[in-house]
């Protein structure tokens, strides 16, 4: 069914149109009409027509002047003109109206009918195109919880999550370059600011998960995690990096108006801790924030803000930066280890570029250069030693200038960066070298990912990840292919019959042997042989 408007001050137009469009598309179409502007905006709203036809000069609101307030509460509204003046007078207007057609008086049953046909398919495409858009919707309702959850999880517990973090920023269209992380914790009692029945609730939560979520959506636009323990994390995007005291209040008062709501609608008791806001890449902070709030604070809602005794820095400081340049270097990203370090130590001498403060930037980058050495190695990635540092307060002293000193820092950050990765890779290497000794003894047997996994002691998912990215193809594809390569060698021996070689090859079945055998070879073990001569 296509809703047809016909707006013309002329009756004798009015009744020509409708019988032509009656006439031809029957029951199809549903028609309404109207003779003057006003008219037609108040029909519009009422009757909100797929199709108008629009005459231009009406008395009252002209047909311009009716199209634009139509158009303020309908977009879909196809428009088709039809004036008895040179339609150019009115063109420039028009298009942005998204008038489709003009028609000049008098026009011909053809032409109308043509006009009418392409708006009809047009409506077609616009229906079709909002169908599609609430199927995917649909389906989105079902894959954004549990892509919000996938993010929020490996955002708290993946520290290199950063390298692929923009993948699902994009999916889940977040913006904004900042966030808190709130933290709501539900059980069955208050007893001393903490929960109680953590595990019976855990439970209960997968029942009352989803309207849990969509209460606390309706007051933060956040990205939900999922239900840890009695515990549920919501990420809060946030446009600038601070929070002002008025808009702390705010937050507070719309969370503690949130947990009011949750515990009218669900049957247990919620708290909730609040975290500061940091930059995405460092928001793991605020998590640990909104726990500490959670536990030192005694009220249901806690911002870490109030919580005493809160560790600051005297002054402004740039933490998240500093902590930046720790995680960069020590995940062997030069590139970004070096931008943190390069805008810390202009941050530096934005402040205290001074010769009066050489001493205390001196010291800053001994201390920033000490406390990442010392991180590494406890990853391995560098030696100590008690004299190893022996030259570094002379080498900073030496300095000519402050330059000389930002280029000290960043060779022993070069020097960090270049230990981590070499000892990843080492890591790596004598992992594929143990597991790869152990598939070439091990190929005859029934061996899998998880009995090589559990030979060079890591998870069965990051081995099998690491495997691929060191060989080249999975682990499967390189067991086969020893298998094979040993069952080639095998054929060439005639005192070996074809079930033999199956199992000397590592396989049970002969017939599923001659299959996989045929796979990578493109004849079977019976033609291979009979080709050896």
């Amino acid at each position: 069914m296509y809703r047809i408007m016909l707006a013309d001050d002329e009756g004798i137009m009015l009744e020509s149109l409708k019988s032509i469009i009656t006439r031809n598309f029957g029951s199809e179409c549903e028609i309404a009409c109207a003779k003057t502007g006003r008219a037609v905006v108040e029909l519009a709203e009422t009757f909100r027509p797929d199709i108008a036809f629009m005459d231009i000069q009406m008395p009252g609101l002209s047909g311009i002047q009716a199209m634009k307030e139509i158009r303020k509460s309908n977009q879909n509204t196809i428009f088709i003109v039809i004036t008895a003046y040179d339609k150019f007078y009115y063109a420039k207007e028009s298009i942005n109206l998204g008038v489709m057609e003009f028609l000049t008086k008098p026009v011909n049953k053809k032409v109308i009918l043509e006009v009418c046909m392409k708006a009809m398919r047009q409506v077609d495409e616009k229906r079709q195109k909002r169908s599609d858009d609430l199927k995917i919707r649909e389906k989105l309702e079902t894959v954004v919880p549990m892509i919000e959850s996938g993010y929020i999880y490996n955002l708290l517990l993946m520290d290199d999550f950063h390298t692929y973090q923009d993948n699902y920023r994009e999916l889940l269209d977040i913006k904004k370059e900042y966030a808190f992380m709130t933290v709501v914790e539900f059980g069955d009692s208050d007893e001393n600011g903490r929960l109680t029945n953590a595990v019976g609730a855990s439970v209960q939560a997968s029942k009352f998960y989803p309207e849990l979520r969509e209460i606390v959506k309706e007051f933060f636009d956040c990205v939900a995690g999922p239900v840890m323990e009695n515990r549920v994390v919501f990420l809060v995007p946030h446009s600038t990096g601070k929070v002002d005291y008025e808009e702390r209040v705010e937050i507070l008062t719309r969370t503690r108006t949130m947990v009011h709501k949750l515990e009218q609608r669900i049957d247990s008791k919620f708290r909730a801790g609040i975290g500061r806001v940091r930059p995405l890449e460092n928001v793991k902070e605020s998590y640990r924030e909104a726990l500490r709030a959670l536990r030192e604070g005694d009220s249901h809602v806690v911002h870490i803000n109030d919580v005493p005794l809160l560790q600051e820095y005297d002054g402004e400081y740039p933490v998240d930066l500093e902590k930046r340049y720790f995680q960069r270097t020590l995940e062997a990203d030069y590139a970004g280890a070096s931008s943190a370090a390069n805008m810390f130590f202009d941050w530096m001498l934005e402040n205290y570029g001074g010769d009066e403060y050489r001493d205390d930037i001196e010291i800053k980058v001994l201390e920033l250069v000490l406390q990442v050495e010392y991180r590494a190695f406890f990853r391995g990635g560098v030696k100590y030693g008690f004299r190893y540092r022996t030259n570094y307060i002379r080498d900073i002293k030496n300095c000519r200038d402050y330059e000389e000193l930002r280029g000290w820092l960043l060779d022993k950050t070069s020097v960090v960066c270049r230990g981590m990765k070499t000892a990843k890779e080492t890591e790596s290497e004598s992992v594929i070298t143990k597991a790869k000794a152990y598939i070439d003894e091990h190929f005859q047997s029934d061996i899998s990912l998880d009995d090589v996994s559990r030979v060079v002691d890591i998870s069965p998912y990051y081995f099998s990840k690491l495997f691929k990215q060191e060989v080249g193809e999975n682990f499967i594809e390189y067991l086969t292919k020893t298998r094979m390569r040993n069952a080639r060698q095998l054929l060439k021996n005639p005192s070996y019959n074809i079930k033999e070689v199956c199992a000397m090859s590592g396989y049970s079945d002969p017939n599923y042997f001659s299959r996989i055998f045929k796979k990578y070879e493109g004849i079977t073990p019976s033609e291979y042989r009979e080709r050896l001569g």
